[in-house]
């Protein structure tokens, strides 16, 4: 076993350590996750399940909504703002079908608005051309929405009333009236829309997404790296022992006949 102290082995061993203990730590991280994604479910969950409130309930204008609040439903009553309607860029569908989120500002009796994803339509994935929208309901209309956070970063920024992600801060900035924080995914209207837009899905609050299974994947990796170790000192183990029983002598009995042969 004196080879394990050679550079080469010592080395080799240090990797293995390394390599065991990274894959111990990915899949902690992924169970980790997993944990988050049940306690988001429970949350989710519970959000979907709770009645409509008053939009000043949980909403304030400038205000990013926080995480707990997101997928429950407001109520708010206002007339929509369509020269305004922003074109939520590059949105697929469930099939792959490309296209876009129609969201059109809903100005409220005071005076401020909240941004409201009307939904989806079909139509070129082309970001250079405004494609023709539906126009939104006139007059006076009360929406149910489930409230969502603002997202954040350069997908947010606007030009020419289209943009890649949703931040109400953003679209703040080229509408003249101030915005509540986040926006709304537009769950029912009175009176009721017909423009054709699809609604948008509703998150699955049942799924536990990948993170069990990645979180085994990486333990097995671990296992298999300290596995792959011991068979391969042993191995060399063996290869060694099977070296030196070739260098020895094959009939010991005859050399000693000659060795005392040549003593006589």
């Amino acid at each position: 076993m004196r080879f394990l102290l050679s550079r080469r082995w010592a080395l080799f061993a240090l990797f293995v350590v390394l390599a065991a203990w990274g894959a111990w730590a990915l899949g902690q991280w992924q169970f980790h996750r997993l944990q988050e994604r049940r306690a988001d479910n429970h949350r989710i969950a519970a959000n979907l399940r709770d009645l409509p409130v008053p939009i000043d309930d949980l909403l304030r204008a400038g205000a990013n909504p926080p995480d707990s609040y997101e997928w429950r439903r407001v109520t708010v009553t206002g007339v929509y703002d369509d020269a305004h309607t922003i074109v939520l860029k590059y949105q697929t569908s469930d099939d792959g079908a490309a296209g876009v989120d129609v969201v059109t500002p809903l100005r409220t009796s005071d005076g401020t608005a909240v941004l409201v994803d009307r939904g989806w339509m079909g139509t070129e994935n082309s970001g250079n051309v405004r494609p023709k929208l539906p126009t939104a309901t006139s007059g006076q209309v009360t929406v149910t929405g489930y409230v969502r956070r603002s997202a954040s970063g350069g997908a947010t920024d606007v030009a020419d009333l289209a943009t890649r992600a949703i931040s109400s801060e953003q679209i703040g900035k080229v509408v003249p009236y101030p915005l509540y924080g986040g926006f709304l995914d537009l769950a029912a209207q009175s009176p009721r829309a017909s423009d054709g837009l699809t609604p948008t899905d509703l998150p699955d609050d049942t799924s536990d997404g990948p993170h069990f299974f990645y979180g085994l994947q990486w333990w097995f990796f671990g296992v298999l790296a300290v596995f792959g170790f011991f068979y391969l000192m042993y191995d060399e183990r063996k290869r060694m022992t099977e070296a030196r029983a070739s260098e020895s002598p094959k009939h010991p009995a005859v050399d000693r006949e000659h060795r005392a042969g040549d003593e006589g």
